[in-house]
């Protein structure tokens, strides 16, 4: 197919098609779903849909084009490439597979700052995937200006790629041409792929522009303050952002220009499983909106009341709402430098300090392990403990080296001044099944704490194996628990754990070949600590 431009192809894909349905406000894409097929009302008019097969993202289908731009820039120890001609094989065979059907075309934006912002355009023949989309980005003014970026992504869920004709593993793929600003999206239902999608693009330009793209949640003070969250699933990055006191500005990914902070998107993707109303009022009441897209929740099958506590379709349950749907959201989605940078970590070896904070150099090395742990019954297979690292706290969407991310990260901080913790909600007293998960409210004053600049001045010991400070005392908050190893019934026990730890941190850090030489900021074995 060649290069292109976005209005040729997209007037050729209307062409083929037996109608469109362009720009569709939610409740007539809640309709138009409904006519299809493609879900159910929940009582409280939320859309309940299922991806069938595929009920999270498929990191390994992902493929990024090898071409001049790409070839030396991009990181493929952690991207598989494809062939130009193998993708415009995939994108012409995609159109064709559309050929006669209806058309849901969602003409959007991705960048809460103009300054930085891309027009992103999706063509699907699914409608809950265009009101999905809706929801999630941001919906332009009728009177704004045309983004000078503009990405175009083709969404053909149905359709079964080829490995020998296009290149792919298999059926599902998620290929990107970063030169052409051009998605295909097949083979998979999972909704996530499309706005992961505009992250992947988003997070391969903006270093060149001087943004440094985060996979994060943001909020903001009543006084301006501005707070980061970064944190893998199950760290409490969407619960913990999402605070009555505070503002949210966004719950997964933006960018900070010397500007300040701006998010990427205009809507929340936020995990459902086990939610209530009483633990997390705000993401319960956005779920059960009219409009909000129910992904693989189950409904009652008489009274179709929602069950956040039935995961047999997946533990990947999730609900995808405008920031409109929540109570207290920052104004325009942007806020100034950030003051506090936290790292969340739900460490189940029950290793780690429910709070320290960090220099500036060990926070660009934690900022590079991007650490937490998974635990038995969360994953198939999965029986004690397993220690995950991901670069930036978001590797699979990174498409150049974390060396470019963590350098940026570092002038950032060096710039702005912010202070950096890393905030443990995982485990104390023993790892998982033996000590106890760190209480909630624990969580939140250390949070609190941090944020109000009142662990600044605190008493704090320096951890003798992670090198970090670990405050002595906070407010509420049981002085035995902010030293992990007094609150192990045999501290032999968790010295052994400290160091098996530790040592997969240093395995981790040495596979991304310390290319921004931080290493030496990171943990020390016992013995070298001693």
């Amino acid at each position: 197919m060649g290069l292109f431009d976005h209005d040729g192809l997209r007037q050729h894909v209307f062409g083929l098609a037996a109608s469109i349905s362009r720009n569709d406000r939610p409740d007539d894409l809640v309709a138009l779903a409904l006519a299809a097929g493609e879900g159910e009302l929940c009582n409280t008019g939320a859309l309940a849909v299922r991806t069938g097969a595929r009920t999270g993202r498929s990191p390994k289908d992902k493929f990024i084009v090898r071409d001049g731009l790409t070839r030396d820039r991009v990181w493929w120890d952690n991207a598989a490439a494809m062939r130009p001609d193998q993708f415009d094989r995939l994108l012409a065979d995609c159109i064709a597979n559309m050929a006669g059907r209806d058309i849901f075309v969602q003409e959007l934006l991705a960048g809460a700052d103009r300054r930085h912002r891309m027009g992103v355009t999706v063509v699907s023949d699914s409608a809950w995937h265009a009101l999905f989309i809706r929801n999630l980005l941001i919906v332009p003014d009728q009177a704004e200006a045309p983004a000078d970026t503009q990405v175009t992504i083709v969404h053909v869920p149905g359709f079964e790629a080829d490995p020998l004709r296009h290149g792919t593993r298999g059926g599902t793929v998620i290929a990107l041409d970063m030169s052409r600003n051009l998605v295909v999206t097949a083979g998979t239902a999972y909704a996530g792929e499309i706005k992961k999608s505009v992250f992947s693009l988003f997070n391969f330009h903006a270093p060149e522009r001087d943004v440094l793209p985060m996979h994060c949640s943001a909020n903001i003070g009543e006084d301006g303050d501005v707070a980061l969250f970064f944190g893998l699933s199950g760290t409490g990055k969407t619960t913990l952002s999402t605070d009555p006191e505070r503002s949210l500005i966004g719950d997964d990914e933006h960018g900070w220009s010397a500007h300040g902070i701006f998010n990427l998107e205009g809507g929340c993707y936020a995990k459902t499983a086990r939610l209530s109303a009483t633990a997390e009022p705000e993401i319960f009441h956005a779920s059960g909106r009219f409009g909000t897209v129910l992904e693989n929740v189950v409904l009652d099958p008489v009274t179709k009341v929602a069950d956040y506590d039935d995961l047999s379709l997946t533990e990947n349950t999730r609900a995808a709402y405008p920031l409109t749907a929540l109570p207290k959201v920052a104004a325009g989605g942007v806020g100034g430098v950030p003051s506090t940078v936290v790292f969340l970590t739900a460490d189940a070896f029950g290793v780690l300090p429910p709070i320290a904070r960090l220099t500036p150099e060990q926070a660009v090395y934690h900022f590079h392990s991007g650490y937490t742990a998974k635990v038995a019954g969360t994953e198939r297979g999965v029986f004690e403990p397993q220690a995950t690292f991901s670069a930036c706290f978001g590797a699979p969407f990174m498409a150049l080296h974390p060396g470019v991310y963590g350098e940026m990260l570092a002038e950032r901080l060096a710039a702005g001044g912010a202070s950096t913790y890393l905030l443990n909600t995982g485990w104390s007293g023993g790892a998982y099944g033996v000590g106890r998960r760190i209480a909630i409210a624990s969580t939140r004053l250390l949070l609190g704490a941090a944020l109000s600049g009142a662990l600044e001045e605190a008493p704090m010991r320096t951890d003798k194996v992670f090198g970090f400070k670990v405050p002595l005392a906070v407010a509420g908050v049981a002085d035995r628990l902010l030293d992990p190893r007094r609150t192990w019934a045999d501290p032999e026990a968790y010295d052994r754990a400290a160091e098996r730890l530790v040592g997969l941190f240093i395995a981790n850090f040495a596979r991304l070949g310390d290319a921004s030489g931080q290493a030496a900021a990171g943990p020390k074995l016992l013995q070298a600590a001693e």
